[in-house]
């Protein structure tokens, strides 16, 4: 078995019902933002993370109080987080916390943070 030390984690508000494409949409949003962040705060682990294959996790929560909530929990340890505020063009309003990306970063560190959320 492969044990895999780097992942990012996106956390997508699911009490928003948006449609499946808008939630893929958001996902990349974060993961791709995520990646660049990660790419400049922590190259070590951005590299890592690439070179095991770009591990990626999507989990959900069921409010916006939820997603701030998390993406301060994992300020506190210092993970690279990219909030993502969509622009209101489509499904929801303009301004509305969609997802939260969380990594790329040591797959024990961002378990504290999200181990315990269920799977998208």
């Amino acid at each position: 078995m492969l044990f895999l030390e780097y992942k990012q984690v996106v956390v997508v508000r699911v009490d928003l019902k948006m449609s499946g494409g808008k939630t893929a949409v958001q996902v990349a949003h974060a993961a791709v933002s995520g990646a660049e962040l990660a790419r400049k705060e922590h190259y070590a682990w951005w590299k890592a993370w690439l070179k095991e294959g770009q591990r990626k996790v999507v989990v959900m929560v069921d409010s916006e109080e939820e997603l701030l909530e998390i993406e301060e929990e994992a300020k506190k340890l210092k993970l690279p987080t990219t909030l993502v505020q969509d622009k209101g063009l489509t499904e929801v309003p303009p301004g509305t916390y969609t997802c939260l990306g969380i990594g790329p970063a040591p797959s024990q560190v961002v378990d504290k943070v999200t181990g315990n959320l269920p799977l998208l």
